[in-house]
């Protein structure tokens, strides 16, 4: 291009902070449109359990990524990549600032660093990995893995079965640490000028926050909402997300009504707490306490004096 881009913002951070509101009002005040990093509001059907962002709101400040799939379908974090570049390319095309908005930490780094998908698969290396793990264990082929890459290594759960052996077999046929490898993606943080801000906030209001929200989605509907698309053909990923989940083994009977209540409930939380500790392993980002500022209005001034748009 033939312009210097405007800055990507970046406004992440556990779910229920207030994230979705302090992009909008951003994007209001400095003319952006917002790229949705949610891996729930890309489904078009699911409105109440998302919480989805309002048509009123999306119909003054434009969102992409949202409803742009069915939960029949499968999707995965290289297709959102992919979509998530476009989107970026779309709004500096309009000459406007690109505003990243959600929880998803994968989401995050994958559009920050690129995605690392084009290596070669070989089947012989997969099985004779995968005989390896059923005659020594998981835990045994782990600790080779840290023992040969242990930066890769530190990223995997020592239980994530597919990772282990993917790690490994890439390393196999291509001689290389698997992070070496890594090191040849790029993504936006390569590219423009990007700021990543995290809203925060105290544990026990976060969580008190959370428990209204799951109360309101029952008030809204959510039960009627899913029992309604019940003879489609769900993807698992759909399926397995939190707030549908629960409201499918209520409808099928596996618990009862204030049961799957408080199951959304305690999902939710413990999903909060995952979030915080992915974003607390990324340096980049500058945390915004929200309990240090009145309104949304006044985090939405301190971003922009921060980093002028």
């Amino acid at each position: 291009m033939s312009e210097q881009p405007h800055p990507i913002i970046f406004i992440v951070g556990p779910t229920a902070v207030g994230k979705s509101e302090a992009a909008y009002q951003l994007a209001q005040q400095v003319g952006g449109e917002i790229i949705s990093c949610d891996s729930m509001q890309v489904y078009q059907e699911i409105n109440v359990a998302s919480n989805k962002v309002p048509l009123e709101e999306r119909s003054r400040v434009r969102h992409h990524l949202i409803d742009i799939i069915s939960v029949e379908e499968q999707f995965n974090v290289s297709r959102f990549n992919t979509l998530a570049n476009q989107a970026v390319q779309s709004i500096f095309q309009n000459k406007h600032v690109p505003i990243v908005c959600g929880g998803t930490g994968m989401y995050m780094q994958v559009m920050l660093d690129g995605i690392f998908d084009d290596a070669p698969f070989d089947q012989s290396v997969r099985r004779e990995i995968q005989s390896e793990i059923n005659d020594y264990g998981l835990d045994v082929m782990y600790e080779r893995l840290k023992s040969l890459d242990i930066k890769t290594a530190e990223g995997i759960h020592p239980h994530d079965r597919k990772r282990v052996v993917r790690a490994l077999e890439v390393m196999r046929i291509q001689h290389k640490k698997f992070s070496d490898l890594k090191t040849d993606r790029s993504g936006l943080w390569q590219k423009y000028p990007v700021k990543l801000y995290c809203l925060d906030m105290d544990r026990d209001k976060l969580y008190s926050r959370i428990n209204h929200r799951v109360d309101h989605m029952f008030q809204e509907g959510v039960v009627d909402e899913i029992r309604s698309l019940m003879n489609l053909n769900w993807s698992q990923t759909a399926k397995g997300l939190i707030g549908v989940k629960e409201v499918f083994n209520f409808l099928q009977g596996k618990y009862d009504l204030p049961t799957a209540k408080e199951e959304m409930k305690k999902n939710t939380r413990h999903f909060a707490k995952r979030q915080w500790t992915w974003f607390r392993k990324e340096e980049r980002l500058h945390w915004l306490d929200t309990d240090q500022f009145s309104t949304t209005a006044d985090i939405v001034n301190f971003i922009k004096e921060d980093f002028p748009l």
